[in-house]
């Protein structure tokens, strides 16, 4: 869609609260189009859209898209839907029936990512993080760098920065199967993992999704590290933190603690230079490398990179400090699958081991689980009783369904039975609420407590504080 047709468009966003409805959301009003849009949630992301010029609707009925063609009658009108909204859903349902203009998140992004320069993160794992690495690196080295990502990145405190800038850098998810619509000019995949079992049957599946994406890349950047990746794909350009060997780009730690990783930086085999990171955990190390990486191949000068390397933060949700309640530290993460659970507590581990806690106290690592959609649940029952019970103490909240059904009647207490088989120190406990009622019950002084899920957990730190501890 070029620069004139793009003005004459409205978009209406059914279900515009989301994280990844709400970043192209901005984008296109801050290329000049006029947007409106439905939520049942207020949230931060509904306010900012309101604030910048966008109708925000908080009910989701026939009515609001009657009011949106009168309103906006002289536009090319289109209305926007992503795969978490519903086929009965009344507006949505409404558009169908009177054969309106629909269009997926997808489409959008990709009319988007056309106009740039785009540099498109994909994979299982680390898309984010990845994204928000890259995206500090190109604003700080090139300033001509735009970003539309599924978080908020600190360095524009936005999921959504869309300037008239040369590059564009897209978070691209495979969760739904449309990463096909994508076409970049760099194609990074982090890893590939099976997942997102509502929408995949097994992981030759998610392989063949993520091969389409592949195939739209003009380069594609790989994590050599990554055994599915690296079977099924090939690419000169690949980094890895393990090997230098058939490796384009290298980082090979040498210290990593709880507040910084040093390591080596190599490309094809030769010792560049040493890099102080000032980011702990191997898994963010792997995607930092992939930022670097992605950045020399669109010809960043790495000592530019070295420089602005110090800035780099992770995004928010991603092991995020929140605060101290009573000598009790609390941290968010958005791990919801049995891997990422993995690489969260053991950065919990290292930070506990390195820290100057108390010597007379033993200091404990607490784990508060909300499970996300009832399908991930029953696939990976066992692997997240396996991983969370390497916590000293969990507790398992009801299942974040995020619009699933559940036939089946799957239930948080499969899990906490499983964990209680290899660590008693487990319970139930079905909601936030009952977490802050008994706070001081649940907890001591010098835990480290990490709060995970992709759900409405990380709610957690503004109930603790209106309780006033």
């Amino acid at each position: 869609m070029d620069k004139k047709l793009l003005l004459k468009s409205h978009f209406h966003f059914i279900g515009i609260g989301g994280i990844g409805m709400s970043a192209l959301a901005i984008g296109l009003l801050k290329k000049g189009c006029s947007v409106s849009g439905s939520d049942l949630v207020k949230n931060d992301e509904t306010q900012n859209l309101e604030k910048s010029g966008a109708v925000i609707f908080t009910s989701q009925i026939r009515q609001n898209i009657d009011f949106v063609i009168s309103k906006f009658n002289n536009k090319l009108i289109n209305f926007v839907v992503s795969s978490a909204i519903k086929p009965e859903n009344e507006e949505f349902l409404y558009c169908r029936e009177k054969n309106l203009s629909i269009k997926h998140r997808s489409e959008i992004l990709a009319m988007l990512m056309r106009t740039y320069t785009s540099l498109a993160v994909a994979g299982s794992h680390g898309k984010t993080s990845t994204s928000t690495f890259l995206s500090t690196i190109l604003e700080l080295c090139t300033r001509n760098s735009s970003s539309i990502t599924g978080g908020i990145i600190p360095i524009y405190n936005s999921n959504c920065h869309l300037e008239n800038t040369k590059f564009l850098v897209a978070e691209v998810d495979e969760s739904d199967g449309t990463i096909n619509k994508y076409k970049s000019d760099i194609g990074i995949i982090n890893n590939i993992d099976f997942d997102h079992c509502d929408h995949f049957s097994n992981l030759s599946e998610v392989i063949s999704s993520f091969k389409s994406f592949a195939k739209n890349s003009k380069k594609l950047l790989l994590n050599f590290d990554c055994e599915t990746s690296r079977n099924n794909f090939y690419s000169n350009c690949n980094w890895s933190n393990t090997t230098v060997k058939n490796v384009a780009y290298a980082i090979i730690p040498t210290e990593i603690n709880s507040k910084y990783t040093i390591g080596n930086y190599y490309e094809n085999e030769n010792l560049i230079s040493s890099l102080n990171i000032p980011i702990p955990g191997l898994h963010n190390l792997s995607n930092i490398t992939a930022a670097i990486a992605a950045s020399r191949m669109i010809g960043v000068d790495f000592v530019e990179i070295k420089k602005n390397i110090k800035y780099l933060k992770l995004p928010k949700k991603r092991f995020e400090f929140r605060g101290q309640i009573h000598e009790r530290s609390l941290y968010d993460d958005y791990a919801h699958h049995p891997n990422e659970i993995k690489e969260t507590i053991k950065l919990g581990r290292l930070l506990i081991q390195q820290n100057n806690y108390n010597e007379f106290q033993k200091n404990r690592l607490i784990v508060i689980f909300q499970p996300h959609r009832y399908s991930r649940v029953k696939q990976f029952t066992e692997e997240f009783a396996e991983e969370l019970s390497k916590a000293d103490v969990i507790y398992v909240t009801s299942i974040y369904g995020a619009g699933e059904g559940n036939e089946d009647k799957i239930t948080s207490k499969i899990i906490t039975d499983l964990i209680y088989k290899k660590n008693k120190n487990v319970s139930y406990i079905n909601n936030y609420y009952e977490v802050t009622k008994n706070f001081y019950e649940l907890t001591q002084k010098g835990d480290l407590i990490l709060n995970m899920g992709a759900g409405d957990c990380h709610n957690l730190w503004s109930i603790l504080n209106k309780k006033n501890y």
